[in-house]
């Protein structure tokens, strides 16, 4: 057996079950045995129904009877009777209308779930449910549950994982052993091993380590790796011009805020060294980063160089095209806006005006990395919102330089300074944590939907007044197994009932990117007076007129999520309001009466990976792209031991070579995680 074999080559899987592990992305042993479980269930300590007591608990019984019924739109309620030699209990399983099926065939199941009392009874609360007959090798122990992944069943995967038990035992290691011993963790065959067949709770919790340890691991020492790599490259030097950047502060209608000054001052020493910058700008919502990117212009510029800024949309580009033109007209500094929507002609004329050098401060979007486009002297890049780009796409603007330029990479996503050491080891990080002077706080509110027809009359209060409204919804289309509201209703609801007298907006993901940018350059000049809208106005978009955000449905979504929506109001000199619209009249979480207290996104990033947990404070896309499976971003101690370990093994000289499989886990976060 390899690891490099197909599924095929595992006893008593042939060709129909390997369908479904190729249909669930699982082809080789290898990607098998990483196929790690998500949650241990305890079927260690069974009770009789007769002795059953409040909590989690787990019992051994049959189905007697069962039915679903809908309460109400997007609500099914199965309820059963749970029966073995002791007694009857009541089990309730919400949105779960298969288990009719699964438990109406008389067999024997483990359940276990929540013993609550709820509703006016006890109850067993969407327990999960285990056949007998299909536990692997005895009943009372330790049960791996895997992801259900395209129908994939967990009784295939550990029938598979059973057959190569043996070969488990035998894996490789793949971490230096000196680091094993001296952190004390286990190998890698006994971590891989415990997790897919445990026989204690204590044991799962030390594999855990271990794996973790060894995805962290991998991750900063490929950052060490990056780090050490840009050291050895040669940038452009840029003396710091005292007297320009003087101009330029005194020339400003605001005072720049110690936080900006001081992101400023680490980008100027920067320019001067011959290391090309590679840095991370972070700044909450409305932080003011425009400004530092255009200081940093300035000076690029008045050295003789070019400065690009990239941007995720063109609406978006355009926006720091006109805050930079203005900002760097009065020292004669041509900006010019480069986006796919600028054709023919005028297309041939600005890539003319680069190629010469004549555009100085070039912004655009993807638009710039095209072929055709030369720059004279290109020698500072600013991507804002970088994470929103791929590796390949900053690296061929990065390209278009003689020399690598100088690199500023934004965002205005707050990230835990846990975290920022974890994703971004490699680059220096300035943080951008004040707001403007004069900024009125944002007034947040935690709305019942009972409050429903006062809001919708201080809307209506607003629009009078001249101003304008986002209506934020978390579905495209109708969905009729979830209450969730989408845009599409909404959006015909209000037209033609509560604000048929307003102009109204519609705004979602499925629409065509010059769609989306038509749509919001129509908002920002007043067209409409309300913008129904999901989640795509989220990062981006600078609308001062726009005073209120109400968020349907806000304890559905994420507390980051819902505190960059916030920031796109309370961008002018108006008073501004987020309401944020409960699904049911059920008392707030945490979360919610968190952002109604704080406009702070630093704090609030702190809050979300302390509430939500670690392992979902980057979401599935970032996970996804790191593929953690057990290590978490917020694990502050393992990850401060996992960088120092890396630290010492790049110091210590020992060749990467001698760890193939270690060598090929960190060339990939290599390649996923470098800018220069």
């Amino acid at each position: 057996m390899r690891l490099s074999n197909s599924l095929e080559s595992i006893k008593g899987i042939g060709p129909k079950a390997t369908a479904q592990f190729h249909a669930a992305g699982l082809r080789t042993v290898d990607d098998l045995i990483n196929f790690l479980p998500r949650r241990h269930e305890d079927y260690t300590n069974v009770v009789a129904i007769d002795d059953i007591s409040p909590g989690k608990k787990t019992i051994r019984a049959t189905c007697e009877s069962i039915s679903t019924r809908v309460v109400r739109r997007g609500l099914r309620v199965t309820t059963a009777t749970l029966a073995d030699a002791t007694g009857r209990l009541r089990a309730v399983w919400f949105n779960q209308p298969y288990r009719a099926s699964q438990l109406s065939g008389g067999e024997e199941f483990f359940f276990s779930g929540e013993f609550e009392f709820r509703g006016g009874r006890y109850q067993l609360t969407n327990p999960s449910a285990e056949c007998v007959s299909d536990m692997p090798i005895q009943t009372d122990r330790l049960l791996p549950i895997y992801r259900v992944v395209k129908g994939l069943k967990n009784q295939l995967v550990r029938k598979a994982l059973m057959e190569l038990k043996p070969f488990i035992t035998m894996l490789d290691e793949t971490l230096p052993q000196s680091i094993v011993q001296h952190e004390q963790l286990l190998g890698r065959a006994e971590a891989i091993n415990a997790m897919h067949f445990p026989q204690m709770l204590s044991d799962v919790t030390q594999a855990r380590e271990r794996l973790a340890y060894e995805e962290l691991f991998q991750l900063l020492l490929a950052s060490q790796l990056n780090r050490q790599a840009n050291a050895r490259l040669r940038g452009y030097h840029i003396p710091f011009e005292q007297a320009t950047i003087k101009r330029f502060v005194s020339s400003l209608p605001f005072d720049l805020t110690g936080a900006q000054r001081r992101a400023a001052w680490d980008i100027l020493q920067d320019f001067e060294r011959a290391i090309p910058m590679n840095r991370l700008l972070q700044g909450d919502v409305g932080s003011g980063k425009t400004v530092v990117a255009g200081l940093a212009a300035l000076q690029v510029v008045s050295h003789g160089y070019q400065a690009a800024v990239m941007a995720p949309t063109e609406l978006l580009a355009s926006q720091h095209a006109e805050t930079l033109t203005q900002m760097l007209r009065p020292f004669g500094i041509t900006v010019v806006l480069a986006t796919g929507s600028v054709k023919g002609r005028a297309r041939t004329k600005l890539y003319q005006t680069i190629a010469s050098g004549d555009a100085q401060v070039i912004v655009g979007t993807h638009a710039l990395i095209q072929q055709q486009v030369t720059f004279h002297k290109l020698g500072f890049v600013a991507i804002d919102e970088q994470h929103r780009f791929g590796v390949e796409q900053r690296q061929k603007l990065l390209a278009k330089g003689d020399m690598l330029p100088h690199l500023l990479a934004m965002t205005a996503t707050p990230i835990p300074r846990s975290l920022a050491l974890t994703v971004y080891g490699e680059l220096d990080v300035s943080v951008v944590d004040e707001l403007p002077a004069g900024r009125q706080p944002i007034i947040t509110k935690i709305i019942s939907p009972n409050s429903t027809a006062a809001i919708y009359q201080e809307i209506d209060q607003h629009i009078s007044q001249g101003r304008q409204v986002y209506v934020v919804c978390g579905l495209i289309d109708d969905d009729p197994t979830t209450e969730v509201k989408s845009v599409q209703a909404e959006y015909r609801r209000l037209k033609t009932t509560i604000f048929s007298h307003c102009s109204i907006g519609l705004l979602h993901g499925k629409l065509k990117p010059d769609e989306k940018d038509a749509i919001m350059s129509q908002f920002k000049s007043r067209a409409f007076n309300i913008l129904v809208s999901t989640t795509v106005i989220e990062v981006g978009v600078d609308v001062p007129n726009a005073t209120i955000m109400m968020i349907e449905n806000a304890d559905r979504f994420g507390l980051s999520q819902l505190h960059q929506l916030r920031g796109r109001v309370g961008r002018g000199e108006y008073q501004s309001y987020c309401y944020l619209m409960m699904s049911d009249s059920a008392k707030p979480s945490q979360r919610l009466r968190e952002l109604e207290k704080s406009q702070d996104g630093f704090y609030l990033a702190e809050v979300d990976l302390r509430l939500r947990g670690p392992g979902e404070i980057y979401g599935r896309s970032q996970h996804g792209t790191f593929n953690l499976q057990i290590a978490t971003f917020g694990d502050a101690k393992l990850i401060a031991r996992a960088q120092n370990a890396a630290k010492l093994f790049v110091n210590s000289g020992q060749a990467l070579t001698d760890y193939p499989t270690l060598q090929a886990k960190v060339a990939h976060y290599q390649r996923l995680t470098t800018l220069n």
